[in-house]
């Protein structure tokens, strides 16, 4: 898959109105998020490959730490197919082990710092977990289980119906693709979240319009007297 040009960062001063078709697309029809229902679902698109995206991290991981409880932030790893699909793999089981929150910078580091991968082979991916301090061995069985291929033919199903093929890319609760732009980098691009957030907010605030009461039906007209 394609992947975004470098961007560059944005100065400092009023958050500029995003811009329709540029900024953001909707996304028609709007899709379900990845995660379960009940919170405004901000889902990031990345891959551990991706150069972009380990730029985008330490922003993505500030502005998740400031987000209140009705938002949910779900990352997504893109499944475009080979040593991708393997990073993926790594990716979902470690969130299955609920060690994300303790590799993810780990692995982006791993990849483009370390260089730790380099073919993107199954072994080197558990090799990398387990210089972060997971079972090596716990790792590459959770990494074949149904459960984590389930995961990842889900992410390439969501790429698809959200119509994502770049990274980083975000889907606001399946309804908006955003991505950054040249002109306003990727503070822009989770400045346009924020925007698109608070539209979802403010939808779900509003009351629902309650249904129309049934009309009444005409009154028939009396029937004739009879004659005397």
């Amino acid at each position: 898959a394609a992947l975004l040009l470098p961007v560059a960062a944005l100065a400092q001063g009023p958050a500029p109105t995003p811009r329709p078709g540029t900024d953001f697309v909707p996304i028609s029809p709007a899709q379900t998020p990845f995660g379960p229902p009940g919170r405004i679902e901000v889902a990031e698109v990345f891959s551990y490959h991706c150069i972009h995206c380990a730029d985008f991290q330490p922003l993505m991981s500030a502005w998740k730490a400031r987000q209140p409880a009705d938002v949910r932030v779900t990352y997504v790893h893109a499944a475009w197919g080979g040593a991708v699909d393997n990073l993926a793999r790594g990716f979902y089981a470690a969130e299955a082990l609920n060690a994300v929150d303790r590799t993810h910078a780990g692995m982006f580091r791993a990849f483009h710092v370390e260089r730790r991968i380099r073919s993107g082979s199954p072994e080197e991916i558990a090799d990398a977990y387990a210089a972060l301090g997971l079972d090596r061995a716990r790792m590459v069985a959770t990494m074949n289980s149904f459960g984590v291929t389930s995961r990842v033919n889900r992410a390439k199903q969501f790429a698809q119906r959200t119509g994502v093929n770049a990274t980083p890319m975000i889907v606001v609760n399946g309804r908006y693709r955003v991505s950054a732009t040249p002109d306003r980098g990727f503070e822009g691009m989770l400045q346009t979240v924020d925007w698109l957030v608070a539209r979802e907010r403010a939808n779900r605030a509003r009351p629902a319009t309650p249904p129309a009461a049934p009309a009444r039906p005409a009154t028939p007209p009396a029937a004739p007297a009879r004659p005397a």
